[in-house]
């Protein structure tokens, strides 16, 4: 008999089957092509930063190279320039300015300084940018004053909103500009303009406005007489007394007070000699008659 020869069997081992199927995956390539050296790149870094003095080497490294950046000239900011601001504004923006020049502008926290500045009582708004050649403008909004305030504080400016623009030392200062008074006079400014504004007829002889009750105004006239307007339509009432007036010349006789509180029953407070005489002169009538 002729024996039979034995040959190897050419199919894979399980495993190597079970491998070569692996490397087919596209996720297993991709791991070994990625995960595996970033592994251990990982690994080799951390174990070089472990120590301390190379941590504090790499940092500082890091901060020369960006002060080097930040404080190159063309990032540098060398002046403040103020538009629109008066003398005075301005010179409360420079002194609240919170940096001192030349500063980085990657130092510079222009939204803070914005805020800053309006926060200033006599600034209405503003914007802040960073000109070319190292400026940085403030472009400013001065609130206008309308009025002066009087009040157990002293006097002070105000705008039309109602906001204390300044201090004021003293009357002169600000002659142009009507006075009001009392609490709460601030609340209600554009209500005082326009009774202001009414009242232009009477001239010179309005000397201002006094808030009463925090509710209504009293318009406030030389030789000591007053008129006390309504909580709704003052300016309407104040129109009356005008034209009462222009007819009558009830404003130049001895008058001490107009009262227009009730439309529908105005009052009108006479001196205390004028009262007597009125008295004196009715007697006698009754007493002829």
């Amino acid at each position: 008999m002729q024996q039979v020869t034995g040959r190897t069997d050419p199919a894979p081992s399980r495993l190597t089957y079970r491998m070569q199927r692996l490397m087919l995956t596209p996720l297993f390539r991709g791991l070994l092509r990625v995960g595996v050296p970033f592994c251990l790149a990982f690994l080799i870094g951390a174990a070089y930063l472990s120590d301390e003095k190379r941590q504090q080497a790499i940092f500082q490294t890091v901060a020369n190279l960006r002060q080097q950046i930040e404080t190159r000239p063309e990032f540098m900011v060398q002046l403040l320039d103020v538009e629109g601001a008066s003398r005075t504004v301005e010179e409360d923006i420079r002194e609240i300015f919170p940096f001192d020049l030349p500063a980085s502008s990657f130092d510079i926290d222009l939204d803070h300084v914005r805020e800053l500045i309006v926060g200033l009582p006599a600034v209405a708004d503003a914007h802040v940018r960073i000109r070319r050649g190292g400026v940085l403008v403030a472009e400013v909004q001065e609130r206008i004053p309308v009025a002066v305030w009087r009040s157990w504080d002293g006097l002070g400016l105000v705008d039309r909103q109602g906001y204390v623009v300044a201090d004021l030392g003293h009357r002169g200062e600000r002659a142009d500009l009507p006075v009001i008074a009392g609490a709460g006079a601030d609340q209600d400014v554009p209500g005082a303009l326009a009774i202001l504004q009414a009242a232009a007829p009477l001239g010179f002889r309005v000397k201002g406005l006094v808030r009463m009750g925090e509710r209504r105004w009293d318009v406030i006239l030389d030789r000591g007489q007053r008129i006390l307007l309504p909580e709704e339509s003052p300016v309407r009432a104040l129109e009356r007394v005008i034209v009462l007036d222009e007819v009558q010349d009830m404003l130049e006789r001895d008058v001490v007070a107009v009262d227009m509180r009730l439309s529908e029953r105005p009052t009108v407070r006479m001196q205390p000699h004028a009262v007597e005489e009125w008295w004196r002169v009715t007697e006698m009538m009754a007493g002829a008659n």
